[in-house]
């Protein structure tokens, strides 16, 4: 049986974009090719990569045109790509558009003004329209897209596109971005060497992150002498939260370690020595850092909102203004799940079990 040919298309190639892409490539059998452009220019990809990526398959021999496939993130206008490539010599009409979503930007966070996102969600609508199929990295990112669908046609009152919208839903499914946890499991658990319990911070050093919420608890908790270390994991920028800087200082006695590791390998060993991994976003469409810190042996402890009510017991998630509490009593059980547990809480979401449903979705 002869294997699909599939073409990836990715215009912001890092972070768990690349990540996907390359779990998909390792684990679902396919004739890959992938055409790809670093991150960076968001704005800019959203609206001038897909004439860029319609050039370099011009600039392809005729012969390598021939795709069952073409599997694009988000971040591409899919409708300006499609009739870009549809009117290409030798590109076939039978060739299949499919769009994944690991964010929409009917609520991505920004800083630009109402106005000028319209732009951008109106790329991400036209684009569905456009895909033969779509799959969202989570339930929550399905229903807020489709919910901003709803609310940006409601803005005009004498086009009438209610049916469109019944089509996106009707050819829109939700597929977890498979994690592959071989690195981690092939890794063993450092020994004890510290009373104090270890908290992971593994997220991005920015506000929609919500570290402001996360470093006050600390805060707290050190005023009152209660011990613990910290780990700060996240890729920080150049305009990062001023709490960063205060912490910092503040928590220099807890600090083990402060700032965005590059080796995956020593990433990995730091997780595997938490206790406690913690979320405080305002803001997430999966939560693969999290899901990575509890297969190393952390315990959650996350939000009571996003996509976590779909990934974890009500046990792991906090109320808002709750987390103070949530927090101390981990920290003072000091304990952690335990291997089996902490396989069970991520195991759905590895390429073990994704990859067969991913398989099918190109099936069709």
């Amino acid at each position: 049986m002869c294997k699909k040919k599939i073409l990836l298309i990715e215009p912001y190639f890092d972070g768990s974009h690349k990540q996907f892409l390359q779990g998909l490539m390792k684990y679902v059998p396919a004739d890959y090719s992938l055409l790809h452009l670093p991150a960076r220019q968001w704005k800019m990809r959203m609206q001038l990569s897909a004439p860029w990526f319609a050039g370099k398959i011009r600039e392809m021999r005729r012969e390598k045109r021939c795709f069952d496939l073409v599997v694009m993130s988000s971040f591409i206008d899919v409708a300006v790509f499609r009739a870009l490539v549809g009117r290409l010599p030798g590109w076939s009409g039978t060739t299949r558009f499919y769009t994944y979503f690991h964010e929409n930007q009917f609520v991505y966070p920004g800083n630009l003004p109402a106005t000028a996102n319209h732009q951008f969600a109106a790329i991400n609508f036209t684009s569905a329209l456009a895909s033969d199929s779509l799959a969202f990295n989570s339930s929550f990112n399905q229903k807020t897209f489709v919910n901003g669908c709803r609310r940006y046609l409601r803005k005009s009152s004498d086009i009438q596109l209610w049916d469109q919208l019944d089509a996106i839903e009707q050819k829109s499914r939700v597929l977890y971005p498979g994690i592959d946890f071989e690195p981690l499991d092939t890794l063993k658990r450092s020994p004890e060497n510290h009373a104090e319990p270890l908290i992971i911070w593994n997220h991005r050093w920015e506000h929609d992150k919500n570290p402001e919420e996360f470093f006050q608890v600390l805060f707290r908790l050190q005023d009152e002498g209660k011990p613990f270390r910290l780990a700060l994991l996240g890729q920080s920028f150049r305009k990062r939260p001023a709490v960063f800087d205060e912490a910092k200082k503040r928590l220099a006695g807890e600090k083990m370690h402060f700032g965005f590791i590059e080796d995956k390998d020593t990433y990995y060993r730091i997780l595997k020595q938490g206790h406690l991994a913690v979320s405080t976003a305002h803001h997430e469409f999966f939560g693969i850092s999290i899901l990575e810190a509890v297969r190393a042996g952390c315990c959650p402890l996350v939000p009571n909102r996003l996509s976590y009510p779909e990934l974890f017991d009500k046990q792991y998630r906090y109320d808002e203004g709750s987390l103070y509490e949530f927090m101390s009593d981990h920290l003072l059980g000091n304990s952690r799940p335990g291997s089996d547990r902490c396989g069970a809480l991520t195991e759905p979401y590895s390429w073990g079990i994704m990859a067969r449903k991913y398989a099918q979705w190109f099936e069709g």
